[in-house]
């Protein structure tokens, strides 16, 4: 098996030709073994500069903060603060959605795993003061509940900025300063910017997007998303080195590497556990912890998250077993393929676990009766339309709505085959990904309720 020092040179030889394999402008990466950490660049921080990516640059993690805003809550947890099993408006009155049942039952934990049930594509932007948060708490009084709360897993970021807000009212601080004060400063980390105007104080990566079909990446319109998104993952910045450095506190049971308590004997374990199964959609994990997305994997587990900002995108694996973590941070192109081969070789490399195969199209799919699935299924940000013609094909066209408009959203159409029990699977991939479309459940009249993509997307009218 391999180590440390033969990730480095690997990495060192490999990536500059992996980037110009996938069209990525630029990437960072850091691998932690044990107590040691190898890290890297290559590549640009932006193409508009040129300004070389090196080890210690700047890249956004995205909905990698998730992980980050969990941490927060079982630390009030541990601290008897929170329970939990209690209602959010134990410890936030102010906390409603339009169905007022739902808002008085759903639960912290509930919260956390993406298990209470309302519409969470929420990216209303209010402000970047210090009262963002609890602007965008009380916006959400008139957001659907899609189906009861702990009923099933839909991923939703509008939940963690409950829980940022949860945060800042129990430490009586703005979000940021908590995630500074109990995370950043006990892990010793140097690197982070909670916002823009700390990462223009270090070297920091521009998002790159898709100019046009086949023309390539540009530098994005715009650096961050809203600030009221941020314990979701609308800004937060590091190195990959911080990252895996918050890995390894996850790995020690809590403790930094100076045996500072982060959180509770035990505590770390609770949030990698299982708990809630995912439809098999392939590229989400199969099941999901108090924040960790878990890929349960014949050989053992792997745990982690993705995040994803306006062209900057984060992986980060973590092989608990084996004690190692890899982090890759990028800024646009093809990132999943590069993903799936830095943090496949590391894996395959330091570890008996490897990367589940990503899901593909079957090669003759057959024709089916999609009736069951026809329909428009309706979001805050999206419709999706599923339609099948003449010849049998079955199309859906994504139609983008409000926050994605404003984010250059376009309308897309594309073919879907059948794939398993109740799924359909794109013939092209998109980013190297072939999403399955899962379609759950019963409107009562023999169509599905829901077309799960990680998020339960309702049925139009039901």
């Amino acid at each position: 098996m391999a180590d440390l020092q033969d990730i480095d040179a690997w990495l060192t030889e490999h990536l500059p030709s992996l980037l110009d394999k996938h069209s990525v402008p630029g990437a960072a990466w850091a691998v932690l073994q044990g107590d040691r950490i190898a890290d890297g660049a290559s590549g640009v921080l932006n193409t508009a500069t040129g300004v070389t990516a090196t080890a210690d640059s700047l890249f956004q993690i995205g909905s990698i903060t998730k992980l980050w805003t969990s941490t927060l809550v079982m630390q009030l947890v541990d601290e008897g603060r929170i329970g939990l099993d209690r209602p959010v408006r134990t410890y936030l009155p102010e906390f409603r959605v339009a169905d007022k049942t739902a808002a008085e039952a759903i639960t912290v934990r509930q919260l956390l795993n993406h298990t209470a049930g309302f519409e969470g594509d929420i990216f209303t932007d209010t402000g970047v003061g210090d009262d963002c948060l609890e602007k965008f708490v009380r916006l959400l009084r008139d957001v659907p509940q899609l189906f009861p709360p702990g009923e099933r897993f839909s991923y939703n970021n509008a939940g963690y900025c409950v829980l940022g807000r949860l945060v800042e009212v129990l430490r009586g601080q703005p979000y940021d300063t908590c995630l500074r004060e109990h995370l950043v400063r006990p892990l010793g980390l140097t690197h982070v910017a909670t916002g823009p105007y700390e990462a223009i104080m270090f070297r920091a990566a521009m998002g790159h997007v898709e100019a046009g079909p086949d023309a390539g990446v540009v530098p994005a319109p715009v650096w961050a998303m809203a600030r009221s998104n941020a314990p979701a993952g609308s800004m937060l910045a590091m190195r990959p080195r911080d990252l895996v450095t918050f890995a390894r506190m996850h790995l020690e049971d809590g403790r930094s590497a100076d045996g500072t308590a982060v959180l509770a004997p035990g505590t770390a374990a609770r949030m990698h556990a299982r708990e809630v199964d995912l439809p098999d959609l392939g590229l989400m994990g199969t099941s999901w912890g108090l924040g960790f997305e878990r890929f349960d994997t014949p050989a053992g587990q792997i745990i982690g998250h993705d995040g994803s900002t306006i062209g900057q995108h984060a992986f980060l694996r973590i092989v608990p077993q084996a004690g190692v973590a890899v982090a890759l941070l990028t800024n646009g192109g093809d990132v999943v393929s590069l993903y799936r081969e830095v943090a496949g070789h590391v894996l395959g490399a330091l570890t008996d676990v490897t990367l589940p195969a990503l899901p593909v199209p079957p090669a003759n799919p057959p024709r089916i009766d999609a009736a069951r699935y026809l329909g428009t299924y309706s979001a805050r940000v999206f419709d999706l339309t599923v339609s099948q013609d003449e010849d049998g094909r079955i199309w859906l066209e994504q139609v983008p709505k409000g926050e994605f408009v404003e984010l250059g959203g376009q309308v897309e159409r594309t073919e879907l085959v059948a794939y398993r029990e109740d799924m359909l699977i794109p013939v092209q991939a998109d980013r190297g990904m072939h999403m399955p479309h899962a379609f759950l459940g019963d409107d009562g009249t023999g169509h599905a309720l829901y077309l799960h993509l990680g998020r339960a997307v309702r049925r139009a009218g039901r």
